[in-house]
């Protein structure tokens, strides 16, 4: 592969090309790091022995993963249909593998711990209590540790006990999952939901005694809509949790992976602005890009054991099927992982054996990766923390990197953090991978390759755009603006689009008129939000309504024409603009453009 190829413009723009799959979840597919993985018995066995004794202190996951049913956008390792039986087993396996660890762990610190799922909540009083009295017996906790547990509405809602006694047991901080409030959206992705449950539910949380209380919401589906996505956060927001966590659904090894081809980033985009600005007004707190928002000062809102490790790099050790372990220099999956079942981690574990799926040896550039990769999740890197953690200084390691999202505007240093802007917030997807391994860089770049083609994700798209919500006829402004450059050739401003239709398409820039604007506003208006340009003097050229001039339905477009001297205009798009350039007039028979807009600019050069 090209050196160009690894650029940091071009690995930015592919990440946002690929953004279902460039995201904190690292590495990109299952199949990543296989050139790295242990498959030896013995080896697994001292290597891991070895890796185990390098820790000073670490966080405890377990994972338990039963749930009533699989809900389509899930992508854990969740077992269905199962009964108290199997529940009877699997906890009992826990129990052993627990005490595999234990040698090798037992004076170590543990400074974070998480009971997830799946649904912990399903297991029985009983085997709850075995879980954390068998993890309080063997392992040294550090005083402060706020134990986490997760829940779903309809347990909380019909489980007061069982609430009551995590609590008793020494749980303090509860996150309950409801994802949305539409219940149409909740009917077609499996799951159950309704408000008077979740009334109940947050009443029965408060009884039990929970003052950390965080709700979980998702957001970026392909038949969800803005106001759908409004009417959950304001719904939230009066619940009164100390905490809201957004999720993007990532659609990799859901049900509806088929649908991501339909989902924009400049819906991802919108609808975590949306989110932000309604929590921000009502007193959740979060800087740009982080995911978790809390009204509690100085608090994340998060676990210890995910703040430990988002921030410094903790390693963890994650007990149950499927669960996934990092430690200082290497990487691990249990048994279930990929399979989602349970027959290997059973036989592994009565044979005696760590019931590994996967163990992979990480070079330093990988664990790197790894790391920086989930600190995104916070929306930025703690440099300190960065070099505690590896001993090498992030700023010449990631030199490349840092200058271009600082120059770029996307992230700034700010108290010894690099932290996101709110642009680099939107555009997150991008500014992900320039921290990834060449490898991964390179890995990124093929699957972008390869990803499904527009069509098929404009056609997902079209199947859930409903022109009829708008008022009628559609109207658009769109804007020619020509300059020349240095030799005095003639330029046309395009912008990349963001948006379907013609996702990743050159266009001109220009939307929608908003209702109370003018055509003329809407065409300033657009022209600076898509390429930064303002106080250019635009002239109407003419009205664009030709049948089936575009695919969602009746749109007219006023186009404007503006002339610009010299070449010497900075450009910085945004919106639903995911780039911005001067093109050559000569060029144009080369490019595809969106909509009608050749005709329209053949019909600027006429004049």
């Amino acid at each position: 592969m090209q050196n160009s190829e690894l650029e940091p413009g071009n690995i930015y723009e592919t990440g946002l090309l690929f953004h279902h799959y460039a995201n904190t979840a690292y590495p990109l597919t299952p199949g990543s790091l296989m050139e790295y993985k242990l498959r030896d018995r013995e080896e697994i066995s001292s290597f891991l022995k070895s890796e185990l004794e390098k820790m000073t202190e670490l966080s405890l996951y377990v994972h338990v993963p039963f749930c009533k049913q699989r809900c389509k956008f899930c992508e854990y390792t969740v077992l269905e249909n199962t009964t108290e039986n199997d529940e009877d087993e699997y906890v009992s396996l826990l129990m052993k593998e627990i005490d595999m660890y234990a040698p090798y762990l037992k004076d170590k610190k543990i400074v974070g711990y998480d009971l997830g799922g799946g649904t912990p909540s399903k297991l029985s009083e009983e085997n709850l209590k075995r879980i954390t009295e068998k993890l309080t017996s063997t392992f040294s906790f550090d005083e402060g540790v706020v134990f986490s547990v997760e829940t779903t509405p309809v347990i909380a809602a019909n489980e007061f006990e069982k609430i009551a006694a995590l609590y008793q047991m020494g749980y303090r901080r509860i996150s309950m999952g409801i994802q949305t409030v539409s219940e149409k959206l909740l009917n077609s992705l499996g799951r159950e939901g309704t408000v008077s449950i979740y009334e109940k539910a947050v009443d029965n949380i408060r009884k039990a005694g929970f003052e950390k209380f965080n709700v979980d919401l998702m957001y970026g589906f392909l038949y969800q809509s803005d106001e759908d996505f409004e009417n959950t956060i304001k719904y939230a927001v009066s619940l009164k949790p100390e905490f809201i966590t957004l999720y993007r659904n990532r659609y990799k090894g859901t049900k509806i992976e088929s649908e991501s081809g339909g989902v924009s980033l400049y819906k991802i985009i919108r609808q975590y602005r949306l989110a932000y600005k309604l929590l921000n007004e009502n007193g959740y707190v979060a800087n740009p890009g982080k995911n978790t928002f809390s009204r509690v000062k100085d608090d994340y809102g998060t676990s210890d054991y995910l703040t430990k490790r988002v921030i410094y790099g903790t390693p963890y050790v994650g007990f149950g099927l499927g669960a996934q372990s990092f430690g200082m220099d290497y990487l691990a999956y249990n048994e279930g992982a990929a399979s989602k079942r349970m027959d290997t981690y059973k036989r592994k574990i009565e044979n005696g054996e760590f019931p590994l799926q996967d163990i992979y040896p990480l070079p330093l550039e990988e664990t790197i990766a790894k790391m920086v990769s989930v600190s995104f999740y916070f929306g930025f890197v703690d440099i300190p923390a960065f070099y505690k953690r590896f001993g090498v200084e992030f700023a010449e390691m990631f030199k490349e990197e840092t200058a271009f999202v600082t120059e770029n505007g996307l992230m700034e240093m700010r108290e010894n953090r690099l932290m996101l802007t709110k642009r680099g917030a939107d555009y997150i997807n991008g500014v992900i991978p320039l921290f990834y391994s060449k490898r991964s860089k390179e890995e990124l770049i093929r699957l972008a390759e390869k990803s499904v083609k527009a069509g098929d994700g404009e056609k997902d798209f079209l199947s859930a755009y409903h022109i009829e919500e708008f008022k009628k006829p559609s109207v658009t402004a769109d804007c020619i603006i020509f300059s020349k450059d240095e030799n005095a050739d003639q330029r046309v401003l395009l912008i990349k689009r963001g948006e379907h239709p013609f996702m990743n398409c050159y266009g001109l820039p220009g939307g929608f008129v908003r209702e109370g604007e003018t055509v003329d506003e809407a065409a300033k208006r657009e022209l600076e939000e898509e390429t930064g340009l303002r106080d250019v003097n635009l002239q109407l050229l003419q009205v664009f309504s030709e049948k089936n001039r575009d695919p969602r339905g009746w749109v007219i477009s006023c186009a404007y024409v503006g002339n610009l001297d010299g070449d010497d205009y900075k450009l910085i798009y945004g919106d639903d603009a995911i780039g911005a350039e001067w093109v050559s007039i000569s060029r144009l028979g080369e490019i595809s453009l969106a909509f009608d807009h050749k005709a329209m600019i053949d019909k600027a050069l006429e004049m």
